[in-house]
């Protein structure tokens, strides 16, 4: 199952995530929460094109700066759909359903694995096409 693309593609995007929460908490060390937020993103964004380059979408036929341009749309759209998703689940549905237990650290899980088919589908067919 890891040969296939969408499974080296969630693999990964784990490793990008790994990589921005770890690299949060050293950027925190020596900046605010809020640039060490800022800072692991972007280094979590990065690692995630340099990977997803190397492994996923190795065949592409378009120019090194589109790939990172539309990398970014890409993922800011996956951005909006988790927050969207997070906020819907924190402000309506967990609370019409009586759901208690870290309501927002659910709702951000559920926000945060929503996007990874349509951010799949939007790296193979724009960013790395």
């Amino acid at each position: 199952m890891l040969r296939s693309q969408f499974a080296l593609f969630v693999l990964v995007g784990g490793t990008a995530a790994v990589v921005n929460f770890g690299s949060r908490i050293l950027f925190s060390m020596w900046t605010s929460y809020s640039l060490a937020i800022l800072l692991a993103y972007l280094l979590g964004m990065a690692t995630a094109f340099c990977l997803n380059r190397l492994f996923v979408f190795r065949e592409t036929t378009i120019a090194l700066h589109h790939q990172m341009a539309w990398f970014v749309v890409v993922n800011l759209f996956a951005a909006l759909q988790t927050l969207a998703i997070s906020l819907l689940l924190v402000r309506w549905l967990l609370p019409m359903v009586g759901w208690s237990w870290q309501p927002e650290l659910c709702a951000h899980a559920v926000g945060v694995i929503v996007p990874v088919l349509t951010s799949y589908i939007g790296h193979k067919k724009f960013s790395f096409r």
